[in-house]
């Protein structure tokens, strides 16, 4: 969590035009998520609510100022199980299973990473959390030699890996629910190709710069080639890293052909490629969505590297997923929540990456890379703020449509820091720092200043203004038993 001492991020803006979104959750809700993350007294969303700091009028401190101003227009932005399963070799594999919180999964999912890769891989672990958010449930995992699983790699084969994600699909059909999705990256994108004609379940294939045919991949060590075939074995370099590859990879690689599965596999298709792989040329992806059935579809990555390397590119990715499958796997009937609360926050394992479920809403919370985070979400403190900016906005719009005021449009910018009260008798006691809100309100419609003032005092009344400044405010904090 941030140090107390510095400032949380100041680039937090809301806007409220004609209408209010419904994606975005109650300014409330955020409100509870803040709090939720008081899993003790140093966390500071306690630390704020609990400290009854006040100015010098004996007031809770949130300095609103109005001004107008040009805002950058800024994208809004689990249950993590460690587990294992045996292959058809009886080796034990590694894997992740991340599962939305609250409710149990719409559907089940599995991610197949790239070639030498690893089940960590940045690609890999955005993809998987975005479709979490979408209500699906991820198990990616290492393939055989790989990262945690058993196994030998030099031993392994592209027969193996297909394998591996047969075995995938059956330990979640057997312990949870079998999958409809499978995701696939690089390598990964042709092995679940060839697994999904396999495994009946399935409903929707996705893949990932992908190569057309599974032998693609020994130009990455195609100067050792020679050697694996005659002395059954050998050390290569794969991206800066030594493997070794025995004699039957390379005869399992000439035997799977995709170009005489793709005509008669019957699921829906998405095939994503960047025209400037490297690696893996968008040819690729032209045979295989030439050879595919329908239905089917093409997305370009235009920019992206072969490895998803920049966020954006993996987050990108993540959503066309996401919204694409949607339409071939329909959700089910909304399920009951397993909490009564408003809010539900989970925190796993990966660093401080955090799921938040409100009522229908699903979003990630984070912290900065530089905090330790993974920032794949925004931290508690710009929730608080987005709480706060949201209510006043809609309190605006409200309160002028109430009044028939041809308010156009209300944008709100905030941000909070903590600092020392200025008449405190010790400045330096930490008991003398005082939380600061600044909220900068735009206000645009033909508005008289008359008007413009009086939205000004209804924007110190919206709910979540009075909420944080209300010095009854209390928490009530329980432990669940097991």
């Amino acid at each position: 969590m941030r140090s107390l001492l510095t400032d949380s991020p100041p680039c937090l803006d809301i806007e409220l035009a004609h209408s209010v979104s419904t994606s975005w959750f109650s300014s409330f809700a955020i409100v509870h998520f803040f709090l939720a993350f008081a899993k003790n007294d140093l966390c500071p969303a306690s630390i704020f609510a609990k400290s009854g700091n006040v100015d010098r009028d004996n007031r809770p401190y949130i300095q609103i100022s109005e001004k107008n101003a040009n805002f950058a227009e800024k994208p809004l932005p689990l249950i993590t199980k460690r587990i294992t399963f045996k292959n058809q070799n009886d080796l034990e594999l590694s894997a992740r299973l991340e599962m939305p919180i609250g409710t149990a999964p719409d559907h089940y999912a599995v991610f197949a990473h790239c070639f030498t890769c690893g089940k960590g891989i940045r690609a890999a672990t955005m993809i998987s959390r975005s479709l979490t958010q979408k209500g699906f449930a991820v198990l990616r995992f290492d393939f055989t030699g790989l990262g945690q699983s058993e196994g030998d790699f030099a031993e392994t084969s592209f027969t193996t890996n297909v394998e591996d994600l047969i075995a995938a699909a059956n330990y979640l059909e057997d312990t949870y629910k079998s999958p409809k999705l499978f995701v696939g990256h690089s390598l990964g994108g042709t092995a679940v190709i060839h697994a999904a004609c396999r495994v009946e379940s399935v409903e929707a294939v996705v893949t990932v710069g992908a190569p057309f045919e599974a032998e693609h991949v020994t130009h990455l060590f195609e100067d050792k080639k020679a050697d694996i075939i005659e002395d059954g074995r050998a050390e290569v370099n794969i991206g800066g890293r030594t493997f070794e590859i025995g004699k039957e990879f390379i005869e399992s690689l000439e035997k799977h052909t995709t170009a005489s599965l793709l005509p008669d596999m019957r699921k829906a298709l998405l095939v994503m490629h960047s025209p400037q792989d490297d690696i893996v040329h968008i040819d690729n992806a032209a045979e295989i969505y030439t050879a595919a059935h329908h239905p089917k579809s093409f997305v370009s990555l235009d920019g992206a590297d072969h490895l998803l390397q920049n966020d954006h590119d993996g987050s990108y990715v993540a959503e066309v997923i996401a919204a694409w499958s949607a339409r071939y796997i329909p959700k089910p009937d909304k399920p009951e929540m397993t909490h009564s609360e408003d809010v539900v926050v989970q925190v796993g394992s990966d660093a401080y990456t955090t799921e938040v479920w409100a009522g229908d809403h699903r979003l990630l919370a984070d912290e900065p890379k530089e905090a330790g985070g993974n920032n794949m979400g925004p931290s508690p403190y710009q929730l608080l703020n987005a709480a706060l900016g949201a209510c006043t906005a809609m309190t605006l719009k409200m309160y002028a449509e109430r009044k028939k005021w041809p308010l156009r449009q209300v944008s709100v910018a905030l941000s909070h820091k903590r600092h020392y009260a200025e008449d405190s008798s010790d400045p330096e006691a930490k008991s003398n720092k005082v939380n600061a809100f600044k909220r900068v309100i735009s206000i645009k419609g033909e508005l008289d200043d008359e008007q413009k003032e009086r939205l000004m005092d209804i924007a110190r009344r919206c709910p979540v203004h009075k909420t944080l400044t209300d010095s009854r405010l209390i928490i009530e904090d329980i432990l669940e038993k097991d």
